[in-house]
């Protein structure tokens, strides 16, 4: 790794949590780094829809249902400062579970949060935290190939001192040469289980107050969310995420699994049609939940190439918190080399 300037900065590839928490220790220590990211708006698998429901206009988040806290390091602190500010808030420790096509109890568990103006609120904090110089963010960049040589790594050809990739394993293993890829040990043929997000509004509330559901037995569904609980609006809003077999089946035109999941809602919550909804749609995510993780490690890093990767399959369990205790490792690494 060379030392960063503003002429060849860290470059961090993809605005999710775990780029973001990497990108915002660089930056805290003054080091250049800056983030690239494909989306039209920061986010990944953390982003939302803004749609308008009876309750008035909402973010509705697809990806992440929820984020949960363990320990009391740093994770711990930052949601204690979001939920001082209002960005973060104790949702539930209770869901509901359904067994054999019906709501037949709860199951309790760790606190879940949520968050009134959406999860990716949170990253928008990240990028700009009150009294803190912002990232620098460029969206809308499509990165084809990492690569290296003897002056360090580059992206697209634009040489940079090093370089992070905040991504799925299959993503990163695409933008690297085959050696690096094998030897920070990711791959494109690691399977990651695809997720359809299903999501509709409806004139009024409808189903029994049991925040989201856990759904067994079913190759339709996963988990059912009560987006208007978990964000505390009572917006009468649900998100089903569709199983991953399913998903596979329909990534391609993920609307025509709508109907299925809406006629299932009812009998499933309610024991009783479901009623007519105001709007439904369906958002896809490819790569929504990996299937292998990198247990033994937080992030990759390959010290002949100067690339590191970071993300939630960094760690024990694919989870927001892992995401982001996966950046926030790897910015410290760089960070401690770019002082040597």
């Amino acid at each position: 790794m060379t030392d960063p300037t503003p002429e060849r900065p860290v470059l961090v590839v993809g605005a999710g949590i775990a780029g973001l928490a990497c990108a915002r220790v660089l930056a805290d220590a003054g080091v250049p780094v800056r983030v690239l990211d494909r989306g039209r708006r920061i986010g990944g698998r953390m982003s939302g829809r803004r749609v308008e429901t009876s309750a008035g206009t909402r973010v509705t988040d697809l990806g992440a249902s929820y984020f949960t806290v363990s320990g009391t390091g740093g994770f711990a602190q930052l949601t204690a400062d979001w939920e001082r500010r209002g960005l973060a808030r104790p949702w539930t420790d209770t869901f509901g579970v359904v067994t054999d096509g019906h709501l037949t109890g709860t199951s309790s568990g760790p606190v879940r949060w949520g968050t009134p103006g959406g999860l990716r609120t949170l990253l928008d904090d990240l990028v700009a935290p009150p009294g803190r110089a912002p990232l620098d963010v460029v969206s809308g960049i499509e990165v084809d190939a990492v690569s290296s040589g003897p002056d360090g790594p580059a992206v697209d050809g634009r040489p940079t001192s090093a370089v992070v990739l905040a991504m799925p394993d299959p993503q990163a293993a695409d933008l690297l040469p085959r050696m690096v890829a094998t030897r920070l040990d990711v791959s494109a043929r690691w399977n990651w289980r695809p997720c359809i997000a299903v999501y509709a509004a409806w004139e009024q509330r409808w189903w029994p107050d049991v925040g989201a559901a856990f759904v067994n037995d079913s190759d339709l569904l996963v988990f059912v969310a009560d987006d208007g609980s978990r964000r505390g609006d009572g917006a009468p809003v649900l998100v089903a995420h569709v199983a991953p077999d399913r998903s596979a089946d329909h990534l391609d035109a993920p609307v025509a699994v709508v109907p299925e999941v809406l006629a299932a809602l009812g009998p499933m919550l309610a024991s009783a049609p479901t009623p007519q909804a105001q709007w439904a749609r369906a958002h896809r995510w490819s790569l929504a939940q990996p299937l292998r993780q990198h247990a033994e490690d937080v992030f990759g890093w390959d010290e002949e190439t100067g690339i590191g990767v970071c993300g939630d399959a960094w760690g024990q369990r694919s989870r927001v918190q892992t995401a982001w205790e996966s950046g926030t490792a790897l910015g410290r690494e760089l960070l401690g080399r770019s002082a040597r």
